[in-house]
């Protein structure tokens, strides 16, 4: 693939995808900070496919917005250890130019290290002899080529490493079916994977296909202990076909947590306040996946079945529900106060001793909640 062509233009989802990974490095990174403080005094950020630093449009791409970050905070002037590579040379050169113009770059404690290593299993052998710093690794390949688990794994295996993964959607569907690429295929979803998927696949229609796949991933990225995944689509600019997925992958709830708040914000719609979790650049009101579902309604189905007869607090329930739904926390607190009001649940305190807001009751973390039996 020519990358020159794809850093022509600042393409509305490359600003997106940008923008969600400099958020989440922010409060990542504002998070380890105090936990490192006192320790090993270092945090990273690895980016293996870092591109030329600018659009030719001007627009700054995301080694120079997470720069941008480090340099105005403190913490992270004296504690931020960043590493970019590119393979092509030229880029390299570009992305150092890029980071020397940029205003203050001097006071970051240690300069940016920058690469142009090809990217494959050597990176990960070395990665694996290694213990990292905690580290915000990612992975943005033009196409596949130089992505495995084995690669992820060797960075996320390390305390308050997370990852996340760019990449073209209908490269990788095509992939699976071409013999040429296998190696690369299996380096993504292990050798059984593929092979299973090459067997399903060919019976499904395209949108039973994408699910598959993209599960087959997250499943695949879970098995080598990514215990969080969370996936963000990218539609085309007619928002008839998906073109990339943005993957989260963590080991800790915190992390996933602060991600989906942040793809939330991203989303180019919402359907009852609940995020689609994917963008569409032509059009930002269409709502996609729930076409035909009010989501609302099928989360209070969701909670009184599976709690039915059961105590807990808001938070509790929040926590062992959430993890592979599209729902943040305000959409849970929205429908437990519905339920209320509808006799499906009862509170402690009630609402009429919670303060209002905006005419409905406040609904804390540590409210308790109690289903009444399913009939």
């Amino acid at each position: 693939m020519n990358t020159d062509k794809f850093f022509e233009e600042s393409k509305e989802q490359s600003i997106v995808k940008a923008t969600i990974v400099s958020k989440y490095f922010y409060a990542w990174a504002k998070v380890l900070i105090s936990q490192v403080k006192n320790k090993d005094k270092k945090i990273a950020y690895i980016d293996l496919f870092a591109g030329p630093g600018r659009y030719k449009d001007g627009s700054k791409s995301t080694p120079i917005l997470i720069l941008e970050k480090a340099i105005a905070d403190k913490d992270m002037q004296e504690m931020l250890v960043t590493i970019f590579n590119d393979g092509d040379p030229e880029h390299a050169e570009s992305l150092k130019k890029a980071i020397a113009e940029i205003p203050g770059i001097n006071t970051l404690k240690y300069a940016p290290d920058i690469k142009t290593i090809v990217v494959g299993e050597e990176l990960a052998k070395i990665f694996e002899k290694i213990k990292l710093v905690p580290t915000l690794f990612f992975v943005d390949p033009w196409g596949y080529k130089g992505l495995s688990l084995r690669l992820i794994n060797s960075v996320l295996r390390n305390f308050g490493c997370d990852c996340i993964i760019f990449f073209n959607f209908n490269r990788i569907n095509m992939g699976l079916n071409n013999p040429l690429v296998k190696e690369h295929m299996s380096a993504l979803f292990g050798n059984e994977r593929v092979e299973s998927l090459k067997q399903r696949l060919d019976k499904m229609n395209p949108y039973e296909r994408e699910l598959t796949v993209i599960e087959e991933i997250s499943n695949a990225l879970k098995e080598m202990g990514g215990k969080f995944v969370l996936p963000f689509r990218f539609r085309s600019s007619k928002g008839d076909r998906t073109s990339h997925y943005l993957i989260f992958v963590s080991k800790h709830f915190l992390g996933y947590e602060i991600m989906k708040e942040i793809m939330a914000k991203e989303s180019s719609a919402t359907v009852q306040g609940v995020p689609t979790l994917e963008y569409i650049p032509a059009d930002k009101n269409y709502p996609t996946l729930f076409n035909f579902s009010l989501p609302l309604e099928e989360l209070e189905e969701m909670l009184l079945e599976e709690f039915s007869e059961q105590t807990l607090t808001m938070q509790q329930i929040y926590e062992l529900h959430r993890v592979g739904k599209r729902y943040i926390k305000k959409n849970y607190k929205d429908v437990l106060i519905d339920m209320e009001m509808k006799g499906e649940i009862l509170c402690d305190p009630p609402a009429i001793k919670r303060k209002s807001y905006k005419g409905k009751p406040s609904f804390r973390d540590d409210v308790k909640v109690t289903f009444k039996k399913r009939s």
